[in-house]
């Protein structure tokens, strides 16, 4: 799935401990910031596992303020691992 997560989400520690959820429920993708202060995941794995990770972004880490979760299924990548996208 691609998920963009609203709201005060940026500047938090969303990313790295977007990383740390995801490698812990054994998903593969990645989480990068966007332009407008969202942050956009693409997640592949089995569906209890991504059901899991989505709860869990609606929350995200301590100091983050989620106002929306915006969820599109979307064709498997094939991607082995989760990363942190960050801009070169």
């Amino acid at each position: 799935v691609q998920v963009v997560v609203h709201g005060r989400v940026q500047g938090v520690g969303f990313r790295y401990s977007a990383l740390r959820q995801a490698a812990g429920l054994g998903l593969t993708g990645w989480v990068r910031n966007l332009a407008d202060g969202s942050v956009e995941c693409w997640l592949e794995g089995p569906e209890p596992d991504i059901a899991a990770m989505l709860e869990w972004l609606g929350i995200g880490p301590a100091y983050a303020r989620v106002r929306g979760v915006a969820v599109q299924q979307r064709k498997p990548a094939g991607f082995t691992h989760f990363d942190v996208v960050t801009d070169a």
